[in-house]
C-alpha cells in the first residue's frame, strides 16, 4: 500500500487574497446548516442581546435625568432621585442576567453545532477510500478534526456574539446620542469615517499576521502527530536531535509569528484607544463650552461622554474578533475541502440483498484486472484467475510484485482501472462496502488494537458477538491460554495499539478477531511474519481448523507459510508468471524455485508447524488464466 506522504515542515504561509477571503466566507456559510436545529436558541440569544444592550444604553440616560431633573434643577427631588436609582439598579440586574444567559445559551448551541460538524467530518473520513489517506497526511487530518473544528467553534461562540451584541450596541448608542442632541450627535459621528479608515489601513496587516500564525501552528500539530507515530523509527536511527531541531525551528517560527501578530493587534487597539480618548476630550471641550453657554444641560454632556466611551468599546471588541473571523474562515475552508471530497469508492444504490449474501460461497474471480496507484505506473497488469470456494491459495513474489495491491482490490480499498473482480459471479461493486467487509476478512502484519479490553478488541465492540463466540474463536486459533495469562484475562485493558502486549500476542488477538467475525474469505497478508516459530506453529494449527470451508488467500514473503497451499501463484511486476503447488513449482526451476533455494525451507521439510497446512493436494484449486 502506498505510503502516506509527509508534509513539508515549513511550507510558506498562505496569503489570503480577496478571493481567498470570499472562499473562506462561502465555506463558513456552507457550515451554517449544522446550526439549523438550534435556530430557536439563536433567536433567544438575539432577544437576550437586545435586553443587555438596552440596559447598557439606558444607564447613561438615567444618570442624565437624575443630574438635570433631580440634582441640579431649581427644585432638587429626592424622591425622583430614589426612583431613578431603583430603575438604574434594576437595569444593571437585568443586564447582568441577560449577559450571563446569552453566554450560556450561546455556548450550549455553539458547542453542539461544532460537535455535529466534528462528527460529520469524522464519519466522512471513515467513508473515504485508501487513496484519500494516501494523499492526505495523518497529521493534517487530525488537525482538521481537532484544531479546525475548535477554531470554527469560536465563530459561533465568540464572533457571532460580538457581531450581534456589539453591532446592536453601536446602533443603539448612535440613536441615543441623536435623540439627546442632534447637532452634537452628528458632530460626534464625524469620527466614524476616521475609525473606518484606520480599520482598513490595519486590515491587511492583521489578516496576514493572523494567517501566518495559524499556518505555522498547523505545521507544528502536523509534524508532532506524524513524528509521535514514528517514534520507534526516530529512536532506532538516532534521529532525536535532528527531529528536535526541526521541531525547534517550527516553534521558533510560530513564536515569531505570534509576537508579530500581537504587536500589530496591540498597535491597532492602542490607536483606537487614543482616538477614543481624543474624541472624549473633544466632547468635553466643545460640550463644556455649550454647558457654560447654557446651550445644553450638564447631564446631557455627561451622557455624551458616557456614550462616546461606550461607542469605542464595541468597535474595539469587533476589531479584536477580526482574527477570530479570519481563523474561522481558514478552518472552515479546510473542513469544507475535506467534506467536499467525494469517496472514490461509493456504494451502489441497489446493493445485493441478504438472501444473495447468504448464498455466497467464496468463489473469487479476477478478470483482466489492471491497477495503478498513479496514472502510468501500473502495479497489476491484465490479471485473470479464479479461486474456487474453500481453496487455500498462496501468492508469492519479490517486493513490489503487486501481492498486497491484489489484496487491496479484493477488499475494495481501491478500484481497478480495468477489469472486474467478482464473488460468486457478483461484481464487488454490487455489494455494499459494509456487506463486503463481513464476507472478506483481512489479517495483516501490522496489527491495530484499540484502547479497550481484550474481549472488546476481539469482537470489535460489537454487542451482537457474544462472549461465548469470542472464547471459541480464541481457543480455535490457540490464543485462549495466552489471554488467560494476562493480568485480567479477557478483561485486560489494552493501551496505545496494544503496547502492553508482545507482537505475537497482538497477532494472536487479530486471528481470534477474524474468526469471531467469521468471514467467507480469509486473507492473510504477511500475517505470520512477526511470529516466532513456536507461536507460528500454534497459530498454524488453529488456522488449519478455522480455514475449513473458507476460501483462504495467503500473501507471504516467508515461503514456509504457503508450502502446503493448494495452489501458489507467483507474481512479478504485476503479472502472474508461474502457478502450481509447491512441489510442481520447485520442479519447474523458475522464480519460485530460486526463492525456495534462497529461503532454505527444503532443508527442513519435516516442519509442519512452520506452514499453514493445506486441505489436500489440489483440493479446491480454481482455474487460472495467465495473460
Amino acid at each position: 500500500m502506498k505510503a502516506v506522504q509527509s508534509s513539508s515542515p515549513l511550507p510558506p504561509p498562505k496569503r489570503v487574497s480577496g478571493q481567498g477571503a470570499a472562499t473562506g466566507m462561502r465555506s463558513l456559510l456552507r457550515l451554517l446548516p449544522f446550526a439549523k436545529p438550534y435556530a430557536w436558541h439563536f433567536v433567544g440569544i438575539f432577544v437576550l442581546v437586545v435586553l443587555y444592550n438596552l440596559s447598557s444604553v439606558l444607564q447613561p440616560y438615567l444618570v442624565k435625568v437624575a443630574i438635570d431633573s433631580d440634582i441640579t434643577g431649581a427644585h432638587p427631588n429626592p424622591h425622583g432621585l430614589l426612583v431613578i436609582s431603583a430603575i438604574y439598579a434594576a437595569s444593571v440586574v437585568i443586564g447582568v442576567g441577560a449577559n450571563m444567559a446569552q453566554i450560556l445559551l450561546l455556548q450550549y448551541a455553539g458547542q453542539r453545532v461544532v460537535r455535529a460538524i466534528r462528527m460529520r467530518l469524522f464519519t466522512h473520513m471513515e467513508q473515504q477510500s485508501m487513496s484519500f489517506f494516501d494523499q492526505n497526511s495523518m497529521g493534517r487530518l487530525v488537525t482538521n478534526v481537532s484544531s479546525d473544528t475548535e477554531t470554527v467553534s469560536q465563530f459561533f461562540t465568540q464572533f457571532f456574539l460580538s457581531l450581534v451584541r456589539d453591532g446592536l450596541s453601536i446602533v443603539m448608542i448612535i440613536i441615543a446620542m441623536l435623540e439627546l442632541n442632534l447637532r452634537i450627535g452628528l458632530e460626534s459621528l464625524l469620527i466614524v469615517p476616521i475609525i473606518f479608515g484606520i480599520s482598513l489601513a490595519f486590515r491587511h496587516s492583521l489578516k496576514q499576521a493572523y494567517q501566518t500564525t495559524r499556518t505555522r501552528l498547523s505545521n507544528i500539530v502536523s509534524f508532532l502527530a506524524e513524528n509521535l507515530a514514528g517514534m520507534r523509527i526516530t529512536q532506532i536511527f538516532h534521529q532525536e536531535e535532528r527531529q528536535g531541531s526541526v521541531y525547534n525551528r517550527l516553534n521558533e517560527a510560530h513564536r515569531q509569528a505570534n509576537v508579530h501578530e500581537y504587536g500589530v493587534s496591540m498597535f491597532f487597539n492602542r490607536t483606537l484607544e487614543w482616538l477614543g480618548n481624543a474624541a472624549v476630550a473633544s466632547v468635553v471641550w466643545f460640550g463644556g463650552g455649550s454647558v457654560l453657554d447654557h446651550a445644553i444641560q450638564f447631564g446631557v454632556l455627561y451622557a455624551f461622554i458616557s456614550y462616546i466611551r461606550q461607542f469605542f468599546q464595541p468597535i474595539n471588541s469587533i476589531t479584536q474578533q477580526w482574527n477570530t473571523l479570519q481563523s474561522s474562515m481558514v478552518a472552515a475552508e479546510r473542513i469544507s475541502r475535506v467534506l467536499s471530497e467525494e469517496p472514490a469508492i461509493a456504494d451502489t444504490d441497489t446493493p445485493l440483498g441478504p438472501e444473495v449474501l447468504a448464498r455466497i460461497t467464496g468463489r473469487v474471480t479476477f478478470a483482466g484486472v489492471t491497477f495503478a496507484y498513479k496514472p502510468g505506473e501500473l502495479v497489476l497488469v491484465d490479471l485473470s484467475f479464479e479461486i474456487k470456494p474453500g481453496a487455500m491459495i498462496g501468492f508469492v513474489g519479490p517486493t513490489g510484485a503487486g501481492k498486497s495491491s491484489l489484496v487491496s482490490l479484493l477488499t475494495r480499498f481501491y478500484e481497478p482501472q480495468e477489469g472486474v473482480i467478482t464473488l460468486d459471479g457478483h461484481s464487488l461493486r454490487d455489494f455494499s462496502q459494509a456487506d463486503l467487509h463481513t464476507l472478506v476478512g483481512l489479517l495483516q502484519q501490522d496489527v491495530h488494537l484499540f484502547t479497550g479490553s481484550v474481549l472488546d478488541n476481539i469482537r470489535l465492540f460489537r454487542p451482537d458477538i457474544s462472549e461465548r463466540v469470542v472464547l471459541d474463536a480464541a481457543q480455535a486459533v490457540g490464543a485462549h491460554d495466552l489471554i488467560m495469562r494476562l493480568p485480567d484475562g479477557y478483561n485486560t485493558r489494552l493501551y496505545g495499539k496494544g503496547a502492553n502486549l508482545s507482537m505475537g500476542e497482538r497477532q494472536m488477538l487479530s486471528f481470534a478477531r477474524v474468526v469471531a467475525l467469521n468471514p467467507r474469505i480469509l486473507i492473510l497478508d504477511e500475517a505470520t511474519a512477526s511470529l516466532d516459530s513456536q507461536t507460528e506453529a500454534l497459530v498454524s494449527r488453529g488456522l488449519a481448523a478455522v480455514s475449513a470451508n473458507r476460501t483462504t488467500l495467503v500473501i507471504a514473503h516467508r515461503l514456509s507459510t504457503v508450502r502446503h497451499a493448494d495452489q501458489i501463484y507467483v507474481l512479478e511486476r504485476g503479472r502472474i508468471i508461474e502457478r502450481g503447488n509447491h512441489d510442481q513449482l520447485v520442479q519447474q526451476g523458475g522464480l519460485y524455485a530460486r526463492l525456495v533455494a534462497q529461503s532454505g525451507i527444503e532443508a527442513s521439510p519435516g516442519e509442519p508447524a512452520a506452514a499453514l497446512p493445506g486441505r489436500g493436494e489440489g483440493k479446491g484449486v480454481g482455474a487460472l488464466a495467465v495473460r
